[in-house]
């Protein structure tokens, strides 16, 4: 089975242009939302062509968008010229980041092998400010098949849970067809305490 942990996987998917999980519009639960917030620092993590990102922008916020595969980093780039310097080529596991107001969430963790999950919960979370937000578009509905690998409701929230809680969730049946209508929007707030501590208990 490819493993999609790896870089090459995903190259290989830019490259031949098999990116069913491209081309979808910042929902408007979204929109809202971040319209809602004065200007913030917002961590895209894997964010392929970085489609969120222009809107995210146009909002008034600062916006960093990363992810390790060139090809997908060189389409971001090509599609969003203005927002080039808002690109990081790297991995979002190893990369040496500040934290950020806000993670935004948007087909990364069901991207991610099943076993890595842990570790993005524990990374997400070293990276949002105590009080900031990990929110986005998460897709639900357990699959053994992927990516994407969707995960039930109640597993994703013993993910989060005691590093986040949950605020916010909105079913968003009308989004891309790879997803199956089995997505939702979700805002997870960081808990305020230290993450060390908690992850040493």
């Amino acid at each position: 089975m490819a493993d999609s942990s790896r870089v090459d996987f995903w190259e290989q998917r830019y490259r031949e242009g098999v990116t069913p999980w491209e081309g979808a519009s910042l929902p408007e639960p979204a929109r809202r939302f971040f319209a809602s917030l004065p200007p913030s620092t917002v961590l895209l993590p894997g964010c392929g062509s970085a489609g969120d990102m222009p809107p995210l922008l146009a909002l008034g916020h600062q916006v960093l968008a990363v992810d390790f595969s060139e090809s997908a980093i060189a389409l971001a780039r090509k599609q969003w010229p203005a927002g080039a310097d808002r690109l990081l080529l790297g991995d979002f596991f190893q990369l040496e980041l500040p934290a950020f107001d806000c993670v935004f969430e948007r087909a990364f963790l069901c991207a991610l092998p099943k076993e890595m999950r842990g570790q993005y919960a524990e990374r997400v979370a070293g990276l949002v400010k105590p009080g900031g937000v990990l929110a986005g578009v998460f897709f639900l509905g357990d699959s053994e098949r992927g990516p994407p690998f969707g995960m039930a409701e109640n597993d994703l929230q013993a993910l989060l849970d005691p590093l986040f809680t949950l605020e916010q969730a909105l079913p968003l049946p009308d989004g891309l067809p790879v997803f199956s209508g089995r997505e939702c929007w979700m805002v997870w707030k960081r808990r305020g305490f230290d993450l060390d501590q908690t992850l040493k208990a």
